[in-house]
């Protein structure tokens, strides 16, 4: 039987697709192992949001050839989509393959030739077909690709094409699919998930879907993926506050609390808005986990523009920051704009940004020592004797149990709080941790 291995970058889509391959190329006679064995394939998932994952992906590819000098080592994903001609004066490198290609890479993988398809003439979605996943308890399920914003940091629409949305019948089967393999979660995934149905030739939307996904019942859990802050509306967050299935989560990329920022940038929003935005979120979900992607020293930015995300960030109720220094991408907008930050500058301005990360999600958390939550366990320490899970408005919780807790929702009285997660201990437990 042919190893293969498989390593990702970058994104849940990203992640999602690999565990799609795996489960395509175990169904071919392959069999998978870790990255760091000897295998006779090496698959690199790559992406390019900037050029340190580009660089990581050529590292990988390097690490590879050291592994097995005769294995077959191939790149894939966003990097190998919009620089194939680069990856390919790698000389460890033994085949390119797009994005596209990932769909079939079981016919693909052992192929003398790269292939790249024109992902920008890709008009819809094939479903990839996945029933399992490495977590065990919750899984992903990409319903929609491609992106039409073309914001000006951003090289993703040219690596994914334009926005294509699954069919809701084919996404509703795979929730059936994944909930019949016996995972409790399913997180919908995309790389523009709001823009979700509006390509279709009968048009649809995210709210639409996720409504039918959530009157069918089909799984105990249903979380939604990032989404772009103006495709929000009053109408999902009044579904997702009257349901009893759909996690109060949401991750809202803002990326900067200046408005002259965000029109450079190429955002379609205000920090007006965005803050209006908070309030109608507070208000529907008071115990909504709200995260946020931010960016740090984007090109031109002055002191007076990042303090105004400062400010933006301290006022508003944030239960965690994903920071990103800024990285000049070739190929954007953006990296031909005048007045690029200095690294120190960036560099010191992204650690001030997490500084007020963790302070807000450690208050987030602070507020439900002395509450009951619904603890989705995923994975169990048997030398600790400790279960370990994630609530329904995705906070990390431990507590004693034992391997019989695995996927299984369990009522978690929190007692402490981390900078990171909680601690807690079950309503069956006669003492406190």
């Amino acid at each position: 039987m042919k190893r293969v291995a498989i390593s990702t970058l970058g994104c849940k889509t990203n992640q999602f697709e690999s565990a799609a391959m795996i489960e395509q190329l175990e169904a071919a006679g392959y069999r998978v192992v870790p990255f760091t064995e000897p295998s006779d394939f090496y698959i690199i998932n790559s992406c390019t949001v900037t050029a340190r994952t580009d660089a990581e992906t050529r590292r990988l590819i390097r690490r590879a050839r050291r592994l097995n000098q005769t294995a077959r080592i191939v790149a894939t994903g966003c990097y190998a989509q919009v620089a194939p001609g680069e990856l390919e004066k790698i000389p460890e490198l033994d085949c390119v393959l797009g994005n596209q290609e990932k769909q079939h890479i079981a016919a693909f993988l052992e192929s003398s030739a790269s292939s790249v398809a024109d992902i920008a003439k890709a008009d819809h979605a094939e479903p990839l077909k996945l029933t399992s996943f490495a977590e065990h308890t919750r899984a992903f399920l990409q319903v929609q690709n491609g992106c039409n914003s073309f914001c000006s940091y951003c090289i993703v629409p040219y690596a994914r094409g334009r926005s294509r949305s699954v069919q809701p019948d084919d996404v509703l089967q795979g929730v059936r699919d994944l909930a019949g393999g016996g995972f409790k979660e399913v997180v919908l995934t995309g790389i523009h998930l709001g823009a979700y149905g509006i390509d279709l030739p009968l048009p649809t939307t995210l709210t639409d879907l996720v409504r039918r996904i959530d009157a069918e019942g089909i799984v105990p859990r249903l979380r939604i993926g990032s989404i772009e802050p103006n495709e929000v509306t009053t109408e999902l967050l009044e579904m997702m506050a009257g349901s009893s299935s759909i996690c109060p989560h949401l991750h809202l990329p803002l990326q900067s609390g200046s408005d002259s920022v965000l029109e450079r940038m190429g955002r379609p929003y205000t920090s007006r808005f965005f803050r209006d935005l908070m309030t109608r979120i507070s208000s529907a979900l008071p115990e909504a986990f709200i995260g946020a992607d931010v960016i740090a020293g984007f090109p031109g930015e002055t002191e007076s523009e990042f303090s105004e995300t400062v400010r933006l960030l301290e006022e508003l109720p944030f239960s965690d920051l994903h920071v990103f220094p800024y990285s000049s991408r070739p190929g954007t907008r953006a990296a031909g704009m005048p007045e690029h930050v200095s690294s120190a500058v960036v560099t010191s301005r992204a650690a001030q940004l997490r500084t007020i990360a963790k302070r807000k999600k450690a208050e987030f958390l602070a507020r439900f020592i002395g509450k009951e939550l619904s603890v989705l366990m995923q994975g169990y320490d048997a030398r600790a004797g400790v279960c370990k899970g994630l609530t329904r408005n995705y906070i990390s919780v431990s507590s004693a149990g034992d391997l019989t807790l695995v996927n299984e929702e369990v009522p978690v009285l929190i007692r402490e709080c981390t900078g990171e997660s909680c601690r807690g201990v079950r309503r069956t437990e006669p003492t406190a941790l």
